[in-house]
């Protein structure tokens, strides 16, 4: 079934975790005021990979949206926008349609090419790239996770240019920050998915039925590592 009882106690889970993750800042960002990256950039995008990536993107919607309300987020356009990265991040690894997930990134480089302000800045698009290529190693954990990041990258950053008023040399000044950020936030979400994957793969060990997806080659045997 593609909702069933125990897959709803996992989104309720998750959305418990994913609210306590909204309350855990990263690291600022640049260009606004009271607006944070959170932990919980960590972990979302694995949830379209344990759910499939409809219900995935879903659980990671509703769990913004509640976390919009609940503490308080100020009502602005942005705000809104800000709830589809992380959306379209996990449809990315969850899905195992190539070409569909290259026509965000896709689509993002030619939104910020015509913008006038990323016309003189078109080189930070080039990042969006990174998406694309990942498709053809999508079996390797980190090159997805790497992809899932920059295609909420290119969908936050062209929210970003058209909502909010920038200069060239703030997109130019932002190129060596992404490349650290984004090689944490593929790290974080690399890790996030073997912690859960593990801790799911030991619950369907314990209740053999099949609660949710568990990819057996990133299970952390602890027989292994004592």
């Amino acid at each position: 079934m593609f909702l069933n009882r125990k897959k709803i106690v996992f989104v309720v889970i998750f959305a418990v975790l994913s609210l306590l993750a909204y309350k855990i800042n990263f690291s600022p960002l640049l260009g606004t005021q009271n607006q944070s990256f959170t932990v919980f950039q960590f972990f979302a995008p694995a949830t379209g990979f344990f759910l499939g990536p409809f219900l995935g993107a879903a659980s990671v919607f509703l769990s913004q949206v509640t976390a919009f309300v609940l503490f308080g987020r100020a009502f602005s356009l942005f705000g809104i926008a800000r709830l589809v990265p992380m959306l379209l991040a996990a449809f990315y690894f969850g899905t195992r349609k190539k070409r569909l997930v290259a026509v965000v990134p896709l689509a993002c480089m030619a939104l910020f090419v015509l913008h006038p302000v990323g016309r003189q800045a078109w080189f930070y698009s080039l990042y969006w790239l990174i998406p694309i290529a990942a498709t053809l190693f999508k079996n390797r954990l980190f090159i997805k996770s790497l992809g899932s990041t920059f295609t909420a990258h290119a969908v936050g950053s062209v929210a970003f240019l058209y909502l909010i008023p920038t200069t060239p040399a703030l997109w130019v000044a932002l190129i060596p920050i992404v490349f650290m950020e984004r090689m944490l936030f593929a790290a974080g979400i690399s890790a996030s998915f073997v912690l859960f994957n593990t801790v799911l793969s030991w619950v369907e060990s314990r209740i053999p039925a099949h609660i949710v997806n568990v990819d057996p080659r990133y299970v952390v045997r602890l027989s292994a590592i004592r």
